[in-house]
C-alpha cells in the first residue's frame, strides 16, 4: 500500500501544536464540545481556537456536529482517538504537578478513565489482562475473541456486543498512555464500557474522563472477570461509603 507522505505530514502538523493537542486530549472523553469550551481547555482565545479546529478538521481528526443553531466538535472516529492516545503514550512526558488538585487529577486518570468510548488506565489494562488470562481473548495470532469468549460476552452484554454495525474492528488493542501497556478498544471495548456504566460498576469522578469503580464494580471485577482487586489498583471509600477505585 502506497502512503502519501503529504497526508502524513499534514497529520503531524495538525497535532504539532500544544493547544490542538490539549483540545484532542479533552475530546478523548467521547463528548461533543463547543469551540468556546475547547478554547478554555487550551487556554486560547475563541478566535484562535477556531483556527486550531480548522487545522484539526482538515486533517480529519475532528468532525463538526450541528444541532439547530449550535455547532459541536468531537473526534472524528475511534481511530482518531486511538492515534491521540498512542501519541500521548509515545511522548510519555507527564504534565507538571504543581498543586494537590493536579496530583489528584493525575492519579484519578491513571487509576481508571475512559479513552473515547472504552475503559483505560490501570482498570482497562487489568481488565484486558484478565480477559486474556481467562482465554476469553487470544493474542496468539493477533487479537481475537475465543469461542468461550463469544459465549461470555454474548451473555454479559447481549449479542450486539459481538456485532459491530460499522466497519470498526470487533477487538483492537490501544496503547495506554499511563500504563504503557495495552487495553481493549474496538466495538467490544465500547460494549464493555456501556455494560460497566449501565450496571453502575463505574461512575464519573469530578476529574474529566476519570472513573470511580464502585463496590459493585469491584465485586464484578473479582467474581466475573477474575481481576485480583486485592492488589490492584489503589482504592478508597467513595462518598457513599463503599470501596471505590480512586486516587492514592
Amino acid at each position: 500500500m502506497s502512503i502519501d507522505p503529504h497526508s502524513v505530514a499534514q497529520l503531524g502538523s495538525a497535532i504539532g501544536n500544544p493547544a490542538r493537542v490539549a483540545m484532542c486530549l479533552a475530546m478523548l472523553d467521547g463528548r461533543a464540545w463547543t469551540a468556546g469550551e475547547l478554547a478554555r481547555v487550551a487556554g486560547v482565545a475563541k478566535s484562535t481556537a477556531s483556527e486550531h479546529l480548522t487545522a484539526l478538521l482538515e486533517a480529519d481528526l475532528v468532525t463538526i456536529r450541528k444541532q439547530r443553531r449550535h455547532a459541536y466538535v468531537c473526534l472524528a472516529s475511534p481511530e482518531a482517538a486511538h492515534l491521540i492516545e498512542a501519541a500521548a503514550s509515545y511522548a510519555g512526558t507527564p504534565a507538571p504537578v504543581n498543586s494537590m488538585r493536579t496530583a489528584t487529577a493525575r492519579d484519578d486518570l491513571a487509576a481508571a478513565r475512559t479513552c473515547y468510548d472504552h475503559l483505560a488506565g490501570a482498570l482497562g489494562v487489568a481488565l484486558f489482562d484478565a480477559l486474556v488470562d481467562r482465554d476469553l481473548l487470544s493474542v496468539d495470532d493477533g487479537l481475537t475473541v475465543t469461542a468461550e469468549g463469544r459465549s461470555f460476552f454474548a451473555e454479559l452484554g447481549g449479542p450486539g456486543a459481538l456485532v459491530s454495525p460499522t466497519r470498526r474492528p470487533l477487538v483492537k488493542t490501544c496503547l495506554d498512555w499511563t500504563e504503557r501497556r495495552s487495553h481493549l478498544a474496538g466495538h467490544l471495548g465500547g460494549a464493555l464500557l456501556r455494560t460497566f456504566v449501565d450496571r453502575a460498576w463505574v461512575a464519573p469522578r469530578s476529574t474529566p474522563r476519570a472513573l470511580t469503580v464502585t463496590a459493585a464494580g469491584l465485586d464484578a471485577l473479582r467474581t466475573i472477570f477474575g481481576v485480583e482487586t486485592d492488589v490492584w489498583p489503589p482504592h478508597r471509600l467513595d462518598e457513599h461509603g463503599g470501596n471505590a477505585v480512586g486516587a492514592r
